[in-house]
C-alpha cells in the first residue's frame, strides 16, 4: 500500500504470456515526490510485509485476460480497509495528516482545478521504460506522455483511444478521501481599499494613496483620466488597476507629449472646457486636481530700518507648516531704503523654486509677489495701482498698492495700505480706506471675470478674490496698565478679553469699514508697540498701549472660496517695533479662457540669478567655516 491509501501490486514479468505486451493497466503507478530524490526501487525494499491480497489480485487479473470482452466479469475485490501506510491499521485523521499539498507549479498546470487533493502526486515515470518493481527493463511501446495529465482520469485520452478492450485490466479499488474542510471562518475582506487583503491580492504599494483621495472626489477620476489621455504616452508606461497617479514615463519625469497634441493644440483659440485650451479645466485640473491655491501673505512694518534681519527662513519658511505655498505676497510698510536689496533677500530666501511675479512700490510701501516657477505660464499680466492719503501727494509714507491679475480663471487682488497714526484718529482711517477703495484703478487692460457683480465705486468688486492687508493703526480702546493686566491673566491663546476692545472689529460689525471683508481668529499676541531686540513692550516716555495694528483680511465673491489654514504673527524677527503678521490660506480656483492678456511666462531674470548666486555663496560659506572648525579642532587621547 502506498502512504495515500493505493494498493501497490509488485510486477512480475515471468507471469506474462509471451508475445502479450504490458498493459498498464496491470501496473499500479506509485507517484513519488518530486522534491525527494529516493527511488522507486529503494522505496519497494523497504517494504518488509508486502501486502498479502497482492496475489489474489493478480490471479484476478489473469483470469480476466481470458475472458471475454462480452462475458460478464466478476466483481474485483474490495480494498481492505484499514490496511494503508505499509500494512498498518492507520485512522482517518492519520490518513489527512499523511497527505501532501500541490505545489505552485502543479496548480499553475491544472487551469480547471478539477483534480482530487489525493492525485496531486505526480507521476514519476522514466521513459527508458524501467519497471517499478523489479527493476528490469519492460518491453513497452514507445509512446509520447505528457508531463502533467487532468488528475481525473487514469490515462490521457491518446492512451484510452488506442487501448484495446480485451486487454483493459480491472483497477484496485481505492478509497476516496473528502476534501479537507477548514476549521476555522476566513479573515473578513473590507470593501475598502486601504484594507491589507486588497492590497496584497492586487498588489499596490502602500506609498499610493491616492486611489482613495481620487474615489472621494466622485468625477475626479475620469477628470484624471482625460487628462491623461491627451498628454501622456500610455504605451510607455507602467501602472497598476488601482492608482492612475502611479503611471511613470519611460523617457523623462515631464509628461510625454504626443505629436498629434503639439499639432492640434492652440491655446489663443481654446475656451474653458475646451481641450485646447491654456487656462481650461483640462490644465486646471491637471496642475490642481482639488482645485485649490495655496497663498502665503506676509505684512510688516519695517520701521524704515537700514540692517535687515540676517535671515528671513522664520518669515518666509516657518518650522511648523508642512508644505510651501504655491504663491508668496509680500507687503511692507516704511521699507528699507535699497528695495532692490530687499527682493533680492526674498528671492535668496525663496530659492530657486519660486520666480519674482511682480513688485511694485509707492514711496516706503512696497508690494511684491513671487509665484512657482513651473505655474507662472498661466498668469496673466500683471496690473498696479497706487493711492496716496497724504494731503500732499509727493509724501508717500501713507496709502496703497494694488496688485491685480488672474490666474486661470480666478482673478486676484493684493493690497498692502497704511493708514492714518494716532490711537483717537479712528475715523481718519476710515477715511483713508475709502478714499483707496474708489480711487485704485484696478483692472485696466484685464478683462473682469464676472461683470454683473461689480461696481465702480469699489476695487474690491471687481475681483474674484481680495487680500488687503498691512498697517491699519486701530488700536485697542483700553489704558495701558489694563491692557497688561489682561495679557498677564489670559491663559494659552485666548485673546478674546483683548479684541472686545479692539477698534477695528468693533467698526466692521458696524459696516462703517471693510464691507464683506473677513479676519481669521486672532491667537497672538499685540504686535504692536515693542522695544527693538526684544520682547518687552514700549518703555519709552510715551508708553504706547500695545495693540492689533498689523492685519490680514481677506473677501471673496463666492462664499468658502477663502479657507484659512494659519494666521500668526512672527515673534523671532525683532529689528522693528512692529512683529509680521502671517497668513496661509486655500483659495478656490476656476477655468477661465484664453481670450486675456498672458504673462507668457515673464519673471525678473536678473533677480533671480541674483539671489540664486547669493544662496550658493552663503552655503559655500558655510562649509568654509564647518571645515575651518574641524580643521582647528583637536582631539586628546590618553596613551
Amino acid at each position: 500500500m502506498s502512504e495515500h491509501g493505493d494498493s501497490i501490486v509488485p510486477f512480475n514479468p515471468t507471469e506474462l504470456r509471451s508475445g502479450e505486451p504490458a498493459c498498464k493497466a496491470d501496473i499500479t503507478v506509485l507517484r513519488v515526490d518530486p522534491r525527494t530524490e529516493k527511488s522507486n526501487k529503494e522505496e519497494l525494499k523497504d517494504i518488509k510485509k508486502p501486502y498479502e491480497g497482492a496475489k489474489l489480485l493478480q490471479d484476478e487479473h489473469n483470469k480476466d485476460a481470458k475472458l471475454s470482452p462480452f462475458q460478464p466479469r466478476p466483481p474485483s475485490l474490495p480494498k481492505p480497509v484499514g490496511l494503508g501506510m505499509g500494512g498498518k491499521n492507520i485512522s482517518f485523521d492519520e490518513k489527512v495528516r499523511g497527505r501532501r499539498l500541490r505545489n505552485s507549479q502543479e496548480s499553475l498546470t491544472d487551469p480547471g482545478e478539477t483534480g482530487s487533493s489525493t492525485d496531486s502526486l505526480k507521476e514519476d515515470t522514466s521513459s527508458n521504460g524501467q519497471g517499478l518493481a523489479s527493476g528490469c527493463p519492460l518491453d513497452l511501446p514507445p509512446m509520447e506522455t505528457p508531463s502533467f495529465r487532468i488528475r481525473t482520469d487514469s490515462f490521457s485520452e491518446t492512451d484510452n483511444e488506442h487501448s484495446d478492450p480485451n486487454k483493459e485490466r480491472l483497477k484496485p479499488s481505492r478509497i476516496i478521501l473528502s476534501p479537507l474542510q477548514s476549521t476555522g471562518t476566513y479573515p473578513p475582506l473590507e470593501n475598502s481599499a486601504a484594507s491589507t487583503s486588497l492590497r496584497t491580492t492586487n498588489r499596490i504599494d502602500r506609498d499610493c494613496l491616492d486611489y482613495s483621495a481620487v474615489g472621494r472626489r466622485g468625477r475626479g477620476s475620469e477628470r484624471l483620466q482625460r487628462n491623461l489621455s491627451d498628454s501622456r504616452l500610455l504605451d510607455t508606461m507602467v501602472s497598476d488597476n488601482a492608482s492612475v497617479h502611479s503611471m511613470k514615463s519611460t523617457y523623462s519625469v515631464l509628461n510625454p507629449i504626443r505629436p498629434r497634441d503639439v499639432r492640434n493644440r492652440s491655446f489663443l483659440e481654446g475656451s474653458v472646457l475646451g481641450n485646447g485650451a491654456l487656462l481650461g479645466a483640462e490644465e486646471l485640473d491637471r496642475y490642481f486636481p482639488e482645485r485649490r491655491l495655496g497663498i502665503y501673505v506676509a505684512t510688516w512694518n519695517m520701521q524704515g530700518e537700514k540692517g535687515l534681519p540676517c535671515n528671513l527662513d522664520d518669515l518666509l519658511l516657518p518650522t511648523d507648516t508642512d508644505f510651501a505655498q504655491d504663491v508668496y505676497v509680500i507687503g511692507v510698510q516704511e521699507g528699507c531704503p535699497d528695495r532692490r536689496e530687499w527682493e533680492i533677500r526674498l528671492q535668496e530666501t525663496l530659492g530657486p523654486y519660486y520666480v519674482m511675479l511682480y513688485a511694485a512700490a509707492h514711496g516706503v510701501l512696497y508690494l511684491t509677489v513671487f509665484v512657482r516657477r513651473d505655474l507662472i505660464w498661466f498668469c496673466s499680466e500683471v496690473e498696479h495701482a497706487t493711492v496716496t492719503t497724504r494731503i500732499i501727494s509727493h509724501i508717500k509714507t501713507k496709502g496703497a498698492v494694488g496688485i491685480g491679475f488672474t490666474f486661470f480663471g480666478t482673478s486676484f487682488l493684493f493690497i498692502t495700505s497704511h493708514f492714518t497714526s494716532g490711537d483717537s484718529k479712528v475715523y481718519e482711517r476710515i477715511l483713508d480706506y475709502n478714499k483707496i477703495i474708489e480711487a485704485l484703478a484696478l483692472p485696466r487692460n484685464l478683462p473682469d471675470t464676472n461683470p454683473y457683480r461689480s461696481t465702480t465705486s469699489d476695487v474690491t468688486t471687481r475681483f474674484d478674490e481680495v487680500f488687503w492687508f498691512g498697517d491699519f493703526n486701530f488700536r485697542l480702546n483700553k489704558a495701558r496698565g489694563e491692557v497688561e493686566a489682561i495679557l498677564n491673566q489670559v491663559m494659552g491663546a485666548d485673546m478674546s478679553p483683548l479684541l472686545q476692545h479692539d477698534q477695528l472689529l468693533k467698526e466692521m460689525k458696524e459696516g462703517s469699514i471693510f464691507k464683506g471683508f473677513q479676519e481669521a481668529s486672532i491667537h497672538f499676541p499685540p504686535t504692536y508697540k515693542f522695544d527693538i531686540g526684544c520682547d518687552v513692550y514700549d518703555t519709552t516716555t510715551k508708553q504706547r498701549t500695545p495693540s492689533y495694528t498689523d492685519r490680514i483680511l481677506y473677501r471673496n465673491r463666492q462664499a468658502d472660496d477663502i479657507k484659512v489654514v494659519k494666521y500668526m504673527s512672527c515673534l523671532s524677527i525683532k529689528t522693528s517695533d512692529h512683529r509680521p503678521v502671517i497668513g496661509m490660506f486655500q483659495v478656490k480656483l476656476r477655468p477661465g479662457r484664453d481670450n486675456i492678456p498672458l504673462g507668457a511666462g515673464q519673471f525678473d531674470r536678473s533677480l533671480y540669478l541674483e539671489g540664486i548666486r547669493r544662496r550658493i555663496t552663503r552655503e559655500l560659506k558655510k562649509r568654509e567655516a564647518a571645515m575651518k572648525n574641524q580643521n582647528n579642532s583637536t582631539v586628546c587621547t590618553i596613551s
